[in-house]
């Protein structure tokens, strides 16, 4: 019974004691039955964790603010893929419930309801990530997707920028791209300019499409003086194309997500910076139970504003 409550960090157990249990179960090679203990407190001390996708830097950066908020917890994360699709996040999901986690981190607000419902009835701490454009479950730690192409619209014009493309794939499948470029066409609407010529690819996006894209683009509409991508994947692209065909002294290519690979690029790329290890952090901490003071919070909601970068105001030249 020593023993047993040693390794579940009871109270009780003084740190000597606590200290040569551990040493025991070192040399024994001993490894504790998690599920066994689970089946008490119905609960195990797993963190659920969804995304849709590891095909770039964005996640893995969440990832890695999670495990870094999850440090010291006694709580270990388990990873999930939904490849943005939503049938394949529900199955995840409920395979992820069946474990009895402690918690469940999701991405995004656009679950459908069965997916919701079965969410909420799982009587654990839900929360979303990434995005605040919609109703969460329980907790909330993101950025408005509408407010940020909004603002990255704005800061585009005041540059001087009038001629304006726009470049994403699959939009319907990641929502959050779709509602980036729906704020950014609302933003131009408001100051009487609208998106020249468009180009979408069907594929999740990458460094090929979007310079495969921009190629198009380029040449249907050769008067455009800003390009808007869905995300920084596809303004890197974008770039490579500009530089291709020498047009990166009056084009302009934004993204979005504040990568390392736009600002290593030859040619200057305008972005939205998404703090998305923070993030990851934040939604690790509510897992847990506890919220740091420095961490900006509205009851269940943490919202973030992303650092539009690379735009000279007053000024449309490169």
């Amino acid at each position: 019974m020593t023993v047993s409550r040693a390794l579940r960090g009871a109270p009780d157990v003084s740190a000597q004691t606590r200290q040569r249990v551990l040493t025991a179960t070192e040399q024994l090679g001993y490894v504790g039955n998690r599920l066994a203990l689970s089946l008490s407190s119905q609960k195990t001390n797993l963190v659920a964790v969804v995304v849709p996708s590891m095909s770039n830097i964005v996640f893995p950066e969440v990832l890695a603010g999670i495990s870094t908020g999850l440090e010291g917890s006694g709580m270990q994360a388990v990873f999930g893929l939904s490849d943005y699709d939503s049938r394949k996040e529900r199955d995840v999901i409920r395979d992820m419930l069946s474990w009895r986690p402690s918690a469940i981190i999701v991405t995004g607000l656009d679950q459908p309801e069965d997916t919701v419902r079965m969410l909420k009835s799982a009587d654990i701490p839900v929360i979303q990530i990434m995005d605040l454009d919609g109703t969460p479950i329980d907790f909330n730690v993101g950025l408005s997707h509408g407010k940020a192409g909004e603002e990255m619209a704005r800061a585009l014009i005041a540059s001087g920028r009038k001629r304006f493309g726009y470049i994403g794939s699959a939009l319907e499948r990641d929502l959050r791209a779709a509602k980036r470029k729906a704020g950014f066409e609302r933003a131009l609407h408001e100051n009487g300019l609208a998106i020249i010529g468009q180009r979408l690819g069907d594929t999740l996006s990458s460094v090929s499409l979007g310079k495969y894209l921009t190629q198009q683009l380029l040449r249907d509409e050769p008067n455009l003086d800003c390009i808007y991508y869905s995300n920084d994947d596809m303004a890197a692209g974008g770039a490579f194309a500009g530089i291709e065909a020498s047009r990166t002294d009056d084009i302009l290519m934004a993204g979005f997500n504040g990568l390392e690979l736009a600002a290593a690029l030859p040619v200057r790329i305008a972005t939205s910076k998404s703090p998305r290890r923070l993030i990851g952090e934040v939604a690790a901490r509510l897992a847990c139970g506890s919220m740091a003071p420095d961490i900006p919070s509205s009851g269940k909601i943490t919202a973030f504003v992303p650092e539009i970068t690379g735009i000279v105001p007053g000024n449309s030249g490169s």
